[in-house]
């Protein structure tokens, strides 16, 4: 039987505010265990919460963002569960009147653009972390994260496939980097997702049964456990069983999901509005406020990116999807005045490829965008050649300096002189007279070995526009 995957995601988006939405605790990551946690936060008798103004504003700016319906009044519930790492037995969230309502997003897929729904995106706070491999028989509890502000952003069953549910989850990061109301920081858990998946025949409207994988913190890992969650389900349903709807975890070392615990319905968690805090009415002000405060947002800043620069779809789409490369990158063609797509060819082929060989980020890398732009320039106004250029990056890579001081320092300036290159032409047609008489013999693909030749006795250095032109005289 063939079988149709239905993908929906719940993204967890860390906000980021400097404290813990319903305490004035530090938010910091990486603090010694325990030691951002306060009253509020522990569940202590007598104590009450106060939501941060923050990081309501901060899900106004989604909202928008994703034009989505905004609920004026919105309430917040208490989700109640028990594990050692929630110390009230409750989660404070949304259920029936979250902050965000409907909205959606388009994707890019196989060069279709694809819209997927999303239902709903609420405030919630996080529960605190339990840790395994400290004692030997006992669980450790760290309690830092309990309070941390979340946005719970809730897809639509809209996606059929592993890629489409990568390209969503990439373009809310993207999305929320841009708004600057969460880092992304997928290794420090600032943005994480959960994946819910099943299978029916195709063309069957009603669902099947559902597993939900918890806590998935990178887009492979995404890509992975969907790819193995579809294969498993499959199996199961090919030979006559049933699914079974489940909460799983993938494991990324062995590449497999493995059941967690049975998949709880809403009604488990006994939901009821949190007495301790009043329904939240926005006013307009704080609507204003957040379109004032609107960035130009990933499609508008690709499009200019395509009508300004003269960039392809696909060099556009790259740089736009992290907000840092995206600024790096348009840094760049202010400093070296220089081609865009030049610009863009050294930022997303050599840059990139630089940062991935040495498992580096932006942030970390010795070549600022003003240095690449100024390297750029000097291939733009025949200071060095573009071959030359690879080695001056490098040296600019291992700490060197600027482009200009290693230029100098391996004299590396290209030679424009046409008296200098004829001189370099003539010794090369004077040792190479057999291959001058084959290509004065109709040869004419020895050209570009008289080219190379004349390359490598200047070193790279020569001007290869002059190069060729004196050639085709000479020769």
């Amino acid at each position: 039987m063939e079988w149709e995957t239905v993908i929906g995601l719940e993204i967890h988006a860390q906000l980021a505010t400097k404290t813990k939405i319903f305490s004035g605790a530090a938010t910091k990551f990486g603090a010694p265990a325990n030691t951002q946690a306060c009253a509020v936060d522990l569940g202590l008798p007598g104590v009450l919460p106060v939501l941060n103004k923050e990081a309501v504003f901060m899900a106004v700016k989604f909202g928008l963002g994703i034009n989505a319906n905004i609920n004026r009044r919105n309430v917040f519930a208490r989700k109640n569960y028990f594990y050692p790492d929630l110390p009230k037995g409750y989660q404070i969230s949304q259920m029936e009147l979250p902050i965000v309502g409907e909205g959606s997003l388009d994707i890019e897929v196989d060069n279709k653009i694809k819209t997927i729904g999303i239902t709903r995106a609420h405030l919630e706070e996080d529960a605190g972390k339990s840790i395994h491999d400290i004692f030997e028989n006992e669980s450790a509890i760290d309690l830092n994260r309990a309070g941390i502000p979340l946005l719970e952003i809730v897809s639509e069953p809209d996606m059929r496939s592993s890629a489409e549910a990568v390209a969503y989850a990439k373009k809310i990061h993207a999305l929320v980097q841009y708004l600057e109301i969460c880092d992304g920081n997928m290794q420090e858990g600032s943005f994480r997702c959960d994946a819910n998946i099943s299978l029916r025949p195709v063309g069957q409207k009603e669902f099947g049964t559902r597993a939900e994988i918890k806590n998935i913190n990178s887009f492979k890992f995404l890509e992975k456990a969907i790819e193995y969650e579809v294969e498993r389900q499959a199996e199961v349903l090919e030979n006559g069983g049933k699914v079974v709807q489940e909460t799983r975890l993938y494991d990324s070392i062995k590449d497999e999901t493995r059941s967690m615990r049975s998949k709880e319905e809403a009604n488990d968690y006994r939901y009821f509005p949190d007495p301790d805090l009043l329904p939240l009415d926005l006013d307009e002000a704080i609507f204003e406020l957040a379109k004032k405060d609107l960035p130009e947002l990933p499609d508008v800043k690709k499009a200019r990116f395509i009508n300004d620069y003269g960039l392809t779809d696909y060099d556009a789409s790259i740089l736009i999807n992290d907000i840092e490369l995206a600024n790096y990158f348009e840094q760049v063609v202010k400093v070296s005045k220089s081609d865009a797509k030049l610009c863009a060819n050294w930022v997303i082929g050599d840059l990139l490829g630089l940062l991935k060989k040495e498992e580096t980020t932006l942030k970390q890398t010795l070549i600022n965008a003003d240095e690449l732009g100024l390297m750029i320039s000097r291939i733009s106004d025949n200071t060095i050649s573009g071959k030359i250029a690879k080695d001056v990056f490098l040296a600019m890579a291992s700490g060197e300096g600027n482009a200009d001081k290693i230029i100098e320092k391996k004299g590396l300036k290209q030679i424009t002189d046409s008296a200098t290159i004829e001189k370099i032409i003539d010794e090369v047609i004077s040792n190479n007279q057999k291959q001058l008489e084959q290509y004065r013999s109709g040869n004419e693909k020895l050209f570009g070995f008289f080219v190379g030749q004349v390359m490598k006795a200047s070193q790279g250095k020569a001007n290869p526009a002059e190069v060729n032109k004196l050639l085709k005289t000479k020769l």
